[in-house]
């Protein structure tokens, strides 16, 4: 059993031993100055940070690395690293800036991970760079921009992932490339790559076997030879659409590709940040809130204003008509029958018991001792 194992991961040490020669083949001088450190399979879940600082080949193989932000920063400490072999690994996504600070770096293989996403400046710096493997992962989408910068890429592997578009805009000085083993897509998406394909001098690996999966029309048709049509009218289209766009912005200045180091578009070199909708979201709620603290207001003021208006709500007094005034005036002028027999002077008495005046009280208490 023992032994079983032992053989087991001799196997997996040796998986990586044909990229490794090709390597030293091509730099045979350089390869007695090498040092190499292996430490594939020994359960490693990040970059060790206490290896040689002089090595140039690192091999990492077989482990549970995943190139978090802490390996990255391990990484920076091996400057000299010329060599550096992650396969069978953890990596699932390769972040932007991970090997900026590896300069010397010529070889780089992280196959058969589960890769999905490769991001913009992912292999930012590595102006030395001669061969990636990428073979074995799950890209779904690669644009050719992640290359530009990759002056010095021969040899690109791609072989074995869920790729069925490869827009090959960006001029590269590949001089092979293996694109089997993916699902192509042979419709107008992937015409931009039978062109560089054709046009170019590189080598594509196993030509006869990288075919497509779609259309039912087009299926198991070589990639670079598939015969693509109706793609005029689209191109049409796109241009139509294109310059009423431009006539509607006539201002508007040619977006470059995205930049994936920090989040924005770059337009004529200057930053751009893309707008988005949380302004608009802002606004909307703003508005909702104002609206219903207004509301709320006048319903909690509306009696108080209700009060001061029905105070002057005040109805203009009538005058008095003639009629009126006249049964008023004889009302308060009545006088008693006269009895033969009774002095004019009780007449009076008895007015006065009648008619005595009492004046109302005014609220006012009277002080005795305020002077009259």
């Amino acid at each position: 059993m023992f032994q079983r194992k032992n053989k087991k991961v001799q196997n997996m040490k040796l998986a990586w031993l044909p990229t490794l020669v090709a390597a030293l083949f091509l730099h045979p001088v350089a390869a007695s100055q090498m040092v190499k450190c292996d430490e594939a399979a020994k359960n490693y879940t990040s970059v060790p940070p206490s290896l040689d600082k002089n090595v140039s080949i690192l091999v990492l193989s077989y482990n549970s690395i995943t190139l978090n932000e802490s390996d990255t920063t391990n990484l920076q400490k091996y400057m000299n690293i010329k060599q550096l072999y992650l396969s069978n690994n953890s990596i699932s996504i390769l972040h932007n800036f991970t090997f900026d600070k590896l300069s010397k770096l010529e070889v780089l293989d992280v196959s058969n991970n589960s890769i999905s996403t490769v991001e913009q400046a992912a292999f930012a710096g590595l102006n030395k760079l001669n061969i990636l493997h990428l073979q074995n992962n799950r890209i779904v989408q690669l644009d050719s921009s992640v290359f530009a910068l990759l002056n010095s890429l021969e040899v690109l592997n791609l072989k074995n992932n869920l790729m069925r578009y490869f827009d090959a805009k960006v001029s590269l000085n590949l001089t092979e490339i293996t694109l089997i083993g993916n699902p192509w897509n042979c419709s107008c998406d992937l015409l931009s790559l039978q062109s560089w394909l054709k046009t170019t001098k590189v080598t594509m690996e196993n030509e006869n076997g990288t075919v497509c999966m779609s259309p039912s029309s087009l299926k198991n048709h070589t990639v670079k030879t598939a015969i693509i049509t109706n793609c005029e009218k689209r191109e049409m289209k796109t241009e139509a659409t294109t310059i009423s766009f431009t006539s509607l912005n006539p201002k508007n200045d040619s977006l470059s590709p995205y930049n994936g180091t920090n989040g924005k578009w770059r337009k004529s070199g200057v930053d751009v940040h893309r707008p988005g909708k949380s302004w608009t979201f802002l606004i909307g709620v703003l508005v909702v809130v104002i609206s219903i603290s207004l509301l709320i207001g006048m319903v909690i003021r509306f009696p108080v204003w209700y009060r001061y208006l029905i105070s002057y709500n005040h109805s203009r007094l009538e005058e008095d008509e003639p009629e009126m005034f006249e049964e008023t005036y004889t009302s308060h002028n009545c006088t008693f029958p006269h009895t033969p027999g009774t002095k004019e002077e009780e007449s009076v008495v008895v007015f006065e018991q009648f008619h005595t005046f009492v004046p109302e009280e005014d609220g006012f208490i009277e002080d005795k001792y305020i002077d009259t």
